[in-house]
């Protein structure tokens, strides 16, 4: 087996728990694994979709046989979303991968530090 492909294996488990666990989605997972393994940032953000799109059908069904799920309120978050990813696929496009890594360490810091801090 290659070893990128058991890496990637692997890494799906880890971030399909904590993405099950956090609601985060694992893209905070998965783009700087893909980062660190010599994808593009555009690649890496596109790729990332379609994974996240994968481990979070899993985690709504399990979430909904907990009854962990407000349908109305992620149907209207979706609907937002929808509009703000074509916008931030389209935006991703014109940003080096070098201004990516630090704008996504920044964003990731900040949540990071918000998180830690509040109470």
């Amino acid at each position: 087996m290659n070893a990128n492909l058991l890496v990637m294996i692997v890494s799906g488990i880890f971030v399909g728990i904590g993405a099950s666990f956090s609601g985060l989605g694992g893209g905070f997972l998965i783009v700087p694994l893909m980062l660190f393994l010599g994808y593009s940032a555009q690649k890496s953000v596109g790729t990332s979709f379609l994974a996240i799109l994968i481990i979070s059908f899993s985690s709504l069904l399990a979430h909904n046989k907990l009854a962990n799920v407000d349908y109305k309120v992620g149907a209207l978050l979706g609907a937002g979303g929808i509009i703000g990813a074509q916008i931030g696929a389209r935006l991703v496009e014109n940003v080096s991968t070098a201004s990516f890594k630090k704008i996504f360490a920044l964003v990731l810091c900040g949540l990071g530090a918000y998180i830690f801090f509040k109470k």
